[in-house]
């Protein structure tokens, strides 16, 4: 357990985000499945594509992870 109040702070931090990410990530897999199945709907694949970009945006995924996904949903029928 940290004794300085700066890494107590930063370690309270980590967790909050670590908890954040965690339900982006998991967001983005659940419309990813969805977006990639055959019967997806195009606001399906709409709200997936926008999901990733946010993604993309706030580093949760590598720009091209974010890129190679949008192609799979693109490619989808």
């Amino acid at each position: 357990m940290p004794r300085i109040a700066s890494a107590k702070k930063n370690m309270r931090k980590a967790r909050a985000a670590t908890v954040r990410n965690r339900a982006q990530r998991a967001a983005l897999r659940t419309a990813l499945k969805k977006a990639k199945t055959a019967s997806a709907t195009p606001a399906e694949k709409k709200s997936a594509v926008q999901l990733v970009d946010r993604a993309a945006r706030k580093g949760l995924v590598h720009k091209n992870a974010a890129a190679r996904h949008k192609s799979q949903i693109a490619k989808s029928r």
